[in-house]
């Protein structure tokens, strides 16, 4: 343990001398408070640390000690249903000690060391067991069971274990290591949030994450396990589209880590979460739910370690072949207090002020992301997916923020101001998005959804892009200057955007879209573009076929409900069949 003294006070920035035997990465306490900090840099016995709380009142000469341990997670059963601050101090236990405001120097537990857990074990006296392999399961909550798994590092004999209802902290298992050394495993064990945790093998994102959002789904898909970036203005719905995928992503644990936006969006969630009945279970989102709230009146220097502390959560879980989506809202916001710290440490600035090393940091944190085979000798298969938003001033995605999260992610979802002022939400362009998982994942969605899936989607894209090109001509000359065929492909379009792209995040039927539903809602309004190319060829008037009335039906079938699916599927389409033929042969469409 390494004892010295501050020496200068900037900020959130800390300069203590004779620390020559403590380590990059740190956890020291400063001042006879307490006050959590971590060693950023070393030069000589002068150590730079960042305190992750309010260095008010702080002076000089006040002691530093470092702990000799790096910043760490406890993991473990209590994750669930918790909101932790940006170092995974649960919000709700300072509360209760210390009131509203967060008092500086307290130190609560990150896991309830009171509260006891029922551990089912499931390895048995004289297993050989190894790092990542499960000993025991806690049911969590209702739909949580957390898999107690042997820590990295320890292999061995199980020697003892027990059943029945064990705090974290109490020894569950006994193993005897191959050099005969006798290792105590608790529920709990702890993890150092910059490191990622290890596992077998990585493999290749083949399955989409389903997402209920056509938009989404359709056009641009994410894989389980891949990445994407949601960058947008101010105003256009980036933590409304965030909340939709966290409410209806398939994934089994949610990690929503709300990284210095407004108190008043984390209050939206911890509001709206518990109410969310989950589609898969009927019981509230927040079962399966852990919450980061760092908030933009929080110290900045903790909004840094928030993304770390969140997705070493998210790991933890899927080592034990959960399925993963972690949400960071919003990443512009973690570069702000990277350049702060960079600034105060006097760091030669990049682009914009930014450190030199932003786009290396954002590759570490996205590149833990991934779709893994966990240690342990089941093999088990994980999933983390990871989508952050940025949060670019002005919507100008050229700044250095989002040029360097647009290297490392694959997919990519420009929310459009344009569009949210017209009121289309969800407002990503279709014409400036893209997805580099799509040709990956055609196969699955033409195996497990409709096998003319990719067709359609090609279809439908190419649509958008000729729409474009036929409303330059529109704008320019009128839209009588245009064949009929032209306006018929704007009409179609028209419904596309309208009735499939637009999604209603408050209905709720429209909230949600299965796979099916999304497939049979394109296959309708494509068909309505095929017969009615068609019927022109044969003389059908335009008007009256921009007039029928099954259009309508067509633009209400996302609200039907998914058991009526079907049924309303193949009315509409007799319907469409119907009304298309009566006006080529002439005859009054009723």
């Amino acid at each position: 343990m390494s004892q010295g003294r501050v020496v200068k006070i900037s900020g959130p920035l800390v300069i203590a001398e004779g620390m020559k035997d403590a380590d990059m990465f740190d956890v020291v306490r400063v001042s006879d408070q307490g006050l959590i900090g971590e060693i950023i840099e070393m030069r000589g016995d002068r150590a730079s640390v960042q305190v992750y709380e309010e260095t008010a009142g702080l002076a000089p000469g006040a002691p530093v000690v470092s702990t000799g341990a790096q910043l760490s997670v406890e993991l473990g059963p209590g994750l669930i249903e918790t909101i932790y601050d940006g170092i995974q101090r649960p919000l709700e236990e300072i509360r209760k000690i210390a009131g509203h405001n967060i008092t500086r120097g307290i130190s609560v537990p990150s896991l309830n060391r009171e509260k006891k857990w029922e551990f089912v074990p499931v390895a048995k006296i004289g297993d050989k067991v190894q790092a990542g392999d499960i000993i025991g399961t806690v049911q969590e909550t209702i739909v949580v069971q957390q898999k107690i798994m042997v820590p990295y590092g320890i292999s061995g004999t199980v020697e003892k274990i027990k059943s029945g209802n064990f705090t974290v902290e109490e020894t569950v298992c006994v193993v005897k290591k191959d050099d005969g050394e006798t290792v105590n495993l608790t529920m709990m064990q702890k993890w150092p949030v910059r490191k990622g945790r290890p596992y077998k093998e990585k493999l290749v994102p083949e399955r989409p994450l389903v997402t209920g959002q056509r938009v989404i789904d359709t056009l641009f898909p994410i894989s389980k396990g891949g990445v994407a970036a949601v960058p947008g203005p101010f105003g256009s719905g980036k933590t409304v589209v965030q909340h939709q995928l966290a409410k209806w992503a398939d994934a089994e644990i949610v990690v929503y880590i709300g990284c210095g936006e407004r108190g008043n969006e984390m209050t939206d969630v911890l509001m709206e979460f518990p109410e969310l009945k989950d589609p898969r279970t009927g019981e509230s989102l927040m079962k399966r739910t852990v919450l980061i709230a760092n908030t933009s009146d929080m110290p900045v220097a903790a909004r840094e370690a928030s993304i770390y502390t969140g997705i070493t959560i998210a790991e933890y879980f899927r080592d034990m072949g959960y399925s993963v989506a972690l949400m960071a809202d919003s990443t512009s916001r973690w570069a702000e207090a990277l350049r702060e710290m960079s600034g105060r440490l006097e760091e030669m600035p990049g682009e914009e002020g930014y450190p030199a090393y932003l786009a290396s940091r954002l590759a570490q944190f996205y590149e833990r992301a991934g779709r893994v085979v966990s240690l342990g000798s089941e093999g088990r298969e994980g999933a983390l997916s990871a989508i952050g938003a940025v949060s670019p001033p002005g919507g100008d995605i050229s700044e250095p923020v989002s040029q360097a999260t647009l290297r490392i992610v694959k997919v990519f979802w420009a929310l459009d101001a344009q569009l949210a002022y017209r009121r289309h939400f969800p407002a990503i362009n279709w014409l400036n998005s893209y997805s580099l998982y799509v040709d990956r994942l055609s196969k699955w969605f033409d195996e497990n959804v409709a096998k003319d899936w990719t067709e359609l989607r090609s279809e439908t894209m190419k649509l958008l892009q000729e729409e474009a090109e036929l409303n330059e001509i529109v704008q320019l000359v009128g839209v009588d200057s245009l064949s009929v065929a032209g306006r018929l492909k704007l009409e179609a379009t028209r419904s596309i955007r309208e009735d499939y792209l637009h999604q209603n995040a408050f209905h709720e039927v429209d909230t949600y879209s299965s796979l099916d539903k999304q497939h049979k809602l394109l296959t309708l309004i494509l068909k309505y573009y095929h017969d009615g190319a068609e019927a022109l060829k044969e003389g059908a008037d335009f008007k009256a076929l921009s007039d029928i009335p099954v259009r309508e039906k067509i633009g209400r079938f996302k609200y039907t409900e998914e058991k009526d699916i079907q049924e309303a599927f193949d009315s509409i389409k007799k319907q469409v069949e119907t009304e298309i033929s009566a006006l080529v042969s002439g005859r009054e469409v009723e």
